[in-house]
């Protein structure tokens, strides 16, 4: 129940199924997957995007959560997506812009998701320490 995904680009992850179904816990699971790479496509645009307006970011964290369908095949059902975004001077307008901007244009697995799960943003801006 263990395998290791290759991306085309090279990299290999491992991807496990959990322990109660034959699993090691040596990996994510496949829809753990689908979040990660959802809350990493979303932080590479939003990071992007403040960078071009001259924002001084030190750090982008995304927490993702979700709820799943109890049924199978339980697909998740809604997902809420949070960035935390630190920075010297972050002006709140370019912050909101970024996130709307991934959500709603360039991120092409929240575009792909959005198709069939509610999903939600916001944002909290955090000073440096």
């Amino acid at each position: 129940m263990t395998f290791v995904a290759e991306s085309e680009s090279g990299h290999g992850v491992v991807i496990d199924a959990a322990p109660e179904v034959g699993g090691r816990n040596l990996g994510p699971r496949p829809m753990e997957m689908v979040l990660m790479g959802l809350g990493g496509c979303t932080a590479i645009d939003v990071v992007s995007i403040l960078h071009k307006a001259r924002q001084r970011v030190t750090d982008c964290r995304v927490e993702v959560s979700s709820e799943r369908a109890e049924t199978v095949p339980r697909v998740f059902t809604r997902i809420h997506v949070q960035y935390v975004i630190t920075g010297h001077d972050l002006s709140e307008k370019s912050v909101a812009r970024a996130v709307s901007l991934s959500a709603d244009k360039y991120c092409s697995v929240s575009r792909m998701l959005a198709a069939s799960v509610e999903i939600t943003h916001d944002y909290r801006i955090e000073a440096p320490e």
